[in-house]
């Protein structure tokens, strides 16, 4: 007899009334004494489950009649439901942000507080993984709905709590093409036949004028304002705001030149108007001290002409200000990533800001309270952040460090040598350099002052042999692009220069002829061996020890008469592609043989899902890590060592 079906209904309705009744006794004890009595499917009960829940929340939003610690509550029975896996992981992330899309923001401050205090649950593995996108989400989608200039503290607690929940190096939090906030465009009076400024010292006297004697007191006459300001003043000050907020223009000449004089003019202002510690308000710094120390700030800045004079006299506005150009100079002088290649100062520039920073650093010196104080802080953060750069430059490495395993079994050693173990007199008659790669030479022969003394040591082609592809391809017949000729790489070009000079007398002769790359050079030099060089020569095989070279000189040392053996024989591409195809699922055996790293087959399984192409960039990884070591022979123990014995043959046998 087959199982009844599954009645969704009837479960969501007996889910439905269990969860209320926790509601109201504020246990999780009904629910999962509902979920294991219903008959049925343990991901259909879930589901369910998940409905459930989400179906009572919704009852109460449209009652409009719960309260945010009623929420709470069904939001803390779905916590324990999870915990007690009769429920998805998340559901208690879809009933937050059920909530906080129908609350006004008052209670929206309520219910965020709760998500703050429970960041640990959050980051525990039942929630983690299937909640940290519906997090992520939820806290955007507040943020569209708060305005930075009115609910600022709100917005910065949303933004730590996800500097809290997500790990430092999460990508998806990073600013890592340095892009900035440009719909931060600061606002003010650009029009010089609406400014009040010209009209401000008139105005004052004749205030001034109707104040009788006595009127006010010593303390509250407000003081006059010493610097001197206008509408040019005022228009200059502001528009460096508009270079704080893209600093992208200062690389622009013409842009450069307006910022550096507006700087020079403002800064002068500072330095030339000091501010006196005496100066301050006494009456200010006790109503600070006696609240405790809170700060009255404004998201934005206030660009009134008739607060000019006082925001020009306040410490806090000066440092505000020279603290943006330390972080404008630092953009500007730091190596960026993502920075266009036409972003580059010239020395005159370099200069420039060299010797404003110091100005800079000397007038926060100078502002009072603790001025040497905030500016060694100062400096200290931006050294910070010059490291921050650095680390998202390479790429936001991890700060977690594995611990190197050894799997490399240990090989007994004595604590003292026996002299025949150094002397070469043992049964192996092998001489230990100090070096496993210097032994290893040393001993490729036994006699090697008649090796060095063999024919093939003598590598150097002749000038027909070695220049016979680049003539090839200097013919217009064979139409070769210059970027692909031979005279192009580098390594050819300083093999050729050495031959010539040994072998060619072109290379001694004077010349006017001037050159703007090797590569020139080397195309006539080509020009004038290819009219030279007789043409009915059959070429011989090129020896330009590029082989020699990469076999670390093995074969220079062995006997003339030896045959080359398996141990000079590099891996080939094909080899690889072979290998690669035959390990299959089973690379991951070969690999510890290899010496290779946790960290590099993480890599190697994020690049690829396909098994034969992870199999082939181990090999590769493998190959560019030994270089001229990666021979077949090493590759062969290595597969009889993991017991592929069967493709090691194979390998032989090839």
């Amino acid at each position: 007899m087959s199982p009844p079906l599954f009645n969704f209904v009837d479960a969501k309705d007996k889910f439905t009334a269990s969860a209320r009744q926790a509601l109201v006794g504020k246990t999780s004890k009904p629910l999962i004494h509902a979920f294991n009595q219903f008959p049925g499917n343990e991901a259909e009960k879930k589901t369910t489950f998940d409905q459930a829940l989400r179906g009572v929340l919704g009852d109460q939003i449209v009652e409009q009649k719960a309260s945010c610690d009623e929420y709470l509550s069904l939001i803390y029975l779905s916590i324990s439901a999870v915990t007690e896996g009769i429920c998805s992981a998340t559901t208690p992330f879809l009933l937050l942000g059920d909530v906080l899309d129908c609350l006004p923001l008052d209670q929206c401050d309520k219910i965020f507080s709760f998500v703050e205090e429970n960041v640990s649950t959050w980051k525990s593995n039942s929630f983690y993984t299937a909640g940290k996108n519906y997090l992520l989400r939820m806290c955007n989608d507040l943020l569209r709905r708060l305005s930075k200039s009115q609910n600022t503290v709100f917005c910065g607690r949303i933004q730590l709590f996800l500097a809290r929940l997500f790990p430092l190096s999460e990508k998806s939090g990073l600013n890592l093409q340095s892009q900035f906030n440009l719909e931060n465009i600061t606002v003010f009076n650009k029009n010089e036949q609406e400014s009040t400024l010209g009209q401000k010292h008139t105005e004052e006297k004749e205030d001034g004028m109707e104040v009788e004697e006595g009127e006010m007191g010593e303390d509250e006459a407000p003081a006059p304002c010493s610097i001197p300001i206008d509408y040019n003043l005022y228009r200059k000050f502001w528009t460096l705001q508009d270079y704080f907020r893209n600093p992208v223009q200062c690389y622009d000449k013409f842009c450069w030149m307006t910022f550096l004089k507006f700087s020079d003019e403002t800064l002068a202002v500072f330095k030339s108007y000091k501010l006196d510690d005496m100066q301050a308000s006494k009456r200010k710094l006790e109503e600070m001290r006696a609240s405790g120390g809170e700060h009255v700030y404004f998201a934005k800045f206030l660009t009134s002409e008739k607060l000019m004079d006082l925001q020009l006299s306040d410490s806090n506005f000066r440092r505000h200000i020279l603290l943006q150009y330390l972080i404008l100079f630092q953009y500007l002088k730091g190596q960026v990533k993502f920075k266009s290649s036409n972003c580059v100062l010239n020395d005159d520039q370099t200069t420039w800001i060299e010797e404003t920073t110091k100005l800079v650093y000397q007038l926060l010196r100078e502002i009072p309270p603790d001025g040497d104080q905030f500016a060694t802080m100062v400096e200290h953060i931006l050294n910070t952040e010059e490291s921050w750069n650095s680390w998202k430059n390479e790429g936001c490495s991890s700060f977690v460090k594995e611990r190197p395993v050894d799997d490399k079994p240990k090989r007994p050693t004595r604590k003292r040598q026996a002299p025949e173990d150094f002397l070469g007199k043992g049964p192996d008659r092998k001489i230990f350099m100090g070096n496993d790669e210097l032994t290893r030479l040393w001993n490729l022969n036994q006699d090697n002052m008649e090796a060095c003394k063999s024919d093939s040591r003598e590598f150097m082609p002749s000038l027909d042999e070695f220049f016979a592809e680049a003539i090839e391809q200097a013919d217009p017949a064979n139409m070769v692009e210059e970027e692909y000729k031979v005279v192009r790489n580098p390594n050819y070009g300083w093999r050729a220069l050495r031959l010539l000079s040994r072998r060619s007398p072109h290379f001694f002769q004077p010349t006017n002829q001037k050159f703007k790359s090797l590569a020139d050079y080397l195309d006539s030099m080509v020009s004038k061996l290819a009219k030279e060089l007789p043409k009915d020569i059959p070429s011989e095989e090129i020896k330009t020890g590029e082989d020699d070279d990469d076999d670390n000189g093995d074969n220079l040392l062995k006997d003339s008469n030896d045959s080359p053996s398996i141990q000079s024989k590099m891996v080939t591409n094909q080899q690889m592609d072979d290998i690669a195809a035959k390990l299959g699922t089973q690379w991951k055996m070969l690999a510890s043989h290899l010496e290779m790293k946790a960290a590099e087959l993480r890599e190697i399984e994020t690049d690829s899902e396909d098994v034969d192409m992870q199999a082939k960039l181990l090999l590769v990884a493998w190959q560019d890590r030994e270089g001229s070591q990666a021979t077949v022979e090493s590759l062969v123990t290595a597969l009889n060592a993991a017991g592929f014995s069967q493709i090691a043959d194979n390998l032989n046998e090839a």
